[in-house]
């Protein structure tokens, strides 16, 4: 346990710094040469690399429309009725942010629209690394399905001689996925962006990965003609703040979902009561040993930090300046203090509101900017699904009167032909 008050600003600084991700130049130039295999060989590289990464020798890379469609019956009943209601949930809240077209009336005679058209071709990465993501299928292509896209295409990673694990099929299916591919890793952005022998090209690309896919989606957006993507996603994280009223086995256990995802995962305590924190610690050791995935939890608290504060107040300022992916708040107040939260990709409030919600079921979107990047980033949301344009009309009253701003301003910049493109209409009007 740290007291943040005793520390220095760089002690404090250090405190809340991320686990390291790789050398970003090794990285860089590695992913690099994976993105030029695949440009120039297509699925001969994406096979090669299924083979070196993932021991997987099988020759074909897409999954047969067949295969997506006897999914349901592979799933038992509970399962299926688990992702159908995450499937609608998600689909309810984000329905909601549909776009509507906007026409306004700048001043008499011109008027001006704000229009919406769905990005054409997206394409969605789901991790395979170390468990199966339905979830991540239906947090991204509920959105892309909403949105109209016509061309879906999924890639996730297939481990040896695996089969993909019918739930994420299943997940695809409801999705209206059009091409689903057997690949993981940069090399599959790198498919996905410039498009091979069996991958459609699309314009953007979603999805969470390890270090190689942000690297690759990063370095894609630079050199594929008009693609774009989502957000630089890297591990995950949660931060948690909790007065003396909170429960610790609840805390404890928030903290530990989070863990499990990954070695570089990390998971951060804030509370005004020592009490707490060390109830908590308790609880976390008592907890790790009914896991799974303990030895990845493990790694994954060593990166984390126990943190006690003066006041919440001040466990508030230490988020604000850290900027989680997750923020919990078990506090007596918690509904009171929301507004006070910035830099923060989604908020869960109160005792009874696990980031497993979140993740799930409950209709938010889990795709989240990590790596403090919720300072300028977004959650996933449905308009990342579609561009906007703008339409304008002017009648000829309306141009003669726009003139007055227009002659004047090109005037100004020098610029004779845009006045010119004026003055010649309003010779033809008068």
């Amino acid at each position: 346990m740290e007291t943040w008050s005793q520390l220095s600003k760089a002690a404090q600084d250090l405190l809340l710094s991320r686990p390291a991700q790789q050398a970003s130049d090794q990285l860089q130039s590695r992913v690099q040469l994976i993105i030029d295999n695949v440009k120039a060989n297509g699925d001969t590289a994406l096979l090669q690399y299924n083979q070196e990464f993932d021991n997987n020798y099988a020759d074909e890379l897409i999954v047969s429309n067949t295969e997506i469609q006897n999914s349901e019956a592979l799933l038992s009943t509970e399962l299926k009725t688990a992702i159908n209601i995450a499937f609608n949930n998600i689909t309810t809240f984000h329905k909601a942010q549909l776009p509507q077209r906007k026409v306004i009336e700048t001043q008499p005679g011109v008027v001006c629209e704000l229009r919406y058209q769905a990005i054409n071709a997206v394409g969605i990465y789901v991790p395979g690394g170390t468990a199966p993501l339905p979830s991540s299928v239906l947090m991204q292509g509920a959105l892309a399905k909403l949105s109209g896209a016509q061309t879906i295409v999924l890639a996730t990673p297939v481990k040896g001689d695996e089969q993909i694990n019918p739930a994420i099929l299943y997940a695809a299916k409801l999705c209206g996925v059009t091409t689903l591919v057997k690949s993981g890793g940069a090399g599959v952005i790198a498919a996905m962006a410039f498009g091979t022998q069996s991958v459609p090209k699309v314009n953007k690309i979603f999805g969470p990965g390890n270090s190689y896919v942000t690297m690759a989606k990063q370095l894609v957006a630079q050199q594929a003609n008009g693609v774009a993507i989502d957000m630089p996603a890297g591990p995950s994280e949660v931060l948690v703040i909790a007065d003396c009223g909170a429960n610790p086995r609840f805390i404890a256990a928030d903290l530990l979902s989070q863990a499990e995802h990954g070695e570089d995962s990390q998971v951060v305590l804030l509370s005004d009561s020592e009490t707490l924190i060390n109830a908590t610690k308790i609880e976390v050791e008592k907890q790790l040993q009914g896991l799974s995935r303990r030895n990845i939890a493990e790694k994954a608290l060593l990166n984390s930090p126990f943190i006690l504060v003066k006041d919440i107040e001040q466990a508030i300022e230490v988020s604000n300046q850290y900027g989680p992916e997750h923020l919990i708040v078990q506090t007596r107040d918690a509904n009171d203090i929301v507004d006070k939260f910035f830099n923060v990709g989604s908020i869960f409030v109160g005792d009874y509101t696990p980031e497993s919600a979140g993740d799930y079921a409950s209709g938010t979107n889990h795709v989240l900017p990590t790596y403090g990047y919720s300072q300028v980033y977004s959650a996933l949301n449905l308009m990342d699904f579609f561009r906007t344009y703008t339409v304008q009309t002017i009648s000829q009253k309306g141009l003669s009167e726009l003139s007055k701003s227009i002659l004047p301003l090109a005037d100004a910049e020098g610029l004779v032909a845009h006045a010119n493109a004026v003055k010649v209409r309003l010779e033809e009007l008068s």
